[in-house]
C-alpha cells in the first residue's frame, strides 16, 4: 500500500505526491498550448489542429447545454476537462499516480465549479433575485422548506463531484497497481525466473495471461473510465452553469 500511495517515479522531496503530479499535468498542458499557439496558421497542422478540434468539441457541448451565452465560460470548462482527463490518463503510466486519484485535487476542482456557477448566477441576476429562484414556483407557505431543500441540494453538489471522480480514479489505480504487483519480480514473473520447473511453467503461463488480461482489458477499461469521468464532470459543470445563467426565467418557463 505504501507504493500505491507514494509511486516510485517522479517524487519531489518535501512536496506531496498529488501536488507534484498536478504540477506535472500543468506543465504538460502549458507546453502543448505553447507549441500550438507559437506559430498559428490559417490552415492548422499538428498540435494546433488537434487542440482546435478539442476546443471545437467543447464549444459544441457548451452550445448544446448552455447555449451561445455560455461561450465566455469556454476557458474554464475546457481547462477543467483537459486537466481532469490528463490527470486520469496519467495513472495509466506504471509507477505514477494521477492527481485525480487524490481527494484534495478532486475537491479543489469541485469547489471551483461550486463557487464559479454561484458567482455567475449572482452577477447575472443580482443576489436577491438569484436567492429567490431557490424557492421555486411554489405557494408562499412552501417557499421556506423549498429554500432549505434547494440549499442542501446545492451543497451536496461539490461533495458528489468530489467523491465520484475520486472513487473511480482511486479504485482503478489500485486495481492496476495490484496487477503490476502480481506480475512483478515478487510475483508471477519472479516465480518464472526462479529456475524451478513449476515456477517456469505456472509462473510463466500466469504472467503471460496476466499481461494479456491487463493490456487487453484493464487498460482499455481504464482509458474509457478516464474519458467518461472527465466528460461527466464537464457535463455537470455546464448543467450547473446553465441553471445559474437561466435562473428565475427557467423556472417560470
Amino acid at each position: 500500500m505504501e507504493i500505491i500511495e507514494h509511486p516510485p517515479i517522479f517524487r519531489l522531496p518535501g512536496i506531496p505526491d498529488p501536488v507534484a503530479y498536478t504540477w506535472l499535468v500543468m506543465i504538460v498542458l502549458t507546453a502543448l498550448a505553447f507549441v500550438a499557439s507559437r506559430r498559428v496558421e490559417l490552415v492548422p497542422r499538428g498540435v494546433q489542429n488537434v487542440l482546435e478540434v478539442v476546443l471545437l468539441q467543447f464549444q459544441e457541448l457548451i452550445d448544446d447545454v448552455i447555449g451561445p451565452e455560455g461561450r465566455p465560460y469556454l476557458p474554464l470548462i475546457a481547462t477543467l476537462g483537459l486537466f481532469i482527463l490528463s490527470g486520469n490518463l496519467l495513472s495509466l503510466v506504471p509507477g505514477m499516480a494521477g492527481p485525480t486519484a487524490n481527494l484534495n485535487t478532486t475537491g479543489a476542482c469541485a469547489l471551483i465549479v461550486f463557487c464559479t456557477y454561484h458567482y455567475i448566477g449572482i452577477r447575472k441576476h443580482g443576489p436577491i433575485t438569484y436567492l429567490k429562484h431557490f424557492m421555486g414556483p411554489v405557494p408562499w407557505w412552501l417557499k421556506g422548506p423549498m429554500f432549505v431543500i434547494e440549499m442542501i441540494s446545492h451543497l451536496a453538489r461539490p461533495l458528489s463531484l468530489t467523491l465520484r471522480l475520486f472513487g473511480n480514479m482511486l479504485g482503478g489505480h489500485i486495481l492496476l497497481a495490484m496487477m503490476f504487483f502480481l506480475m512483478g519480480l515478487d510475483g508471477l514473473i519472479g516465480w518464472a525466473l526462479s529456475g524451478s520447473p513449476a515456477g517456469m511453467v505456472l509462473g510463466g503461463l500466469g504472467g503471460v495471461l496476466m499481461i494479456a488480461f491487463t493490456v487487453g482489458f484493464i487498460y482499455p477499461l481504464k482509458i474509457l473510465v478516464s474519458f467518461l469521468q472527465a466528460f461527466i464532470f464537464v457535463m455537470l459543470t455546464m448543467l450547473y452553469i446553465s441553471g445559474a445563467v437561466e435562473g428565475h426565467e427557467a423556472e417560470h418557463h
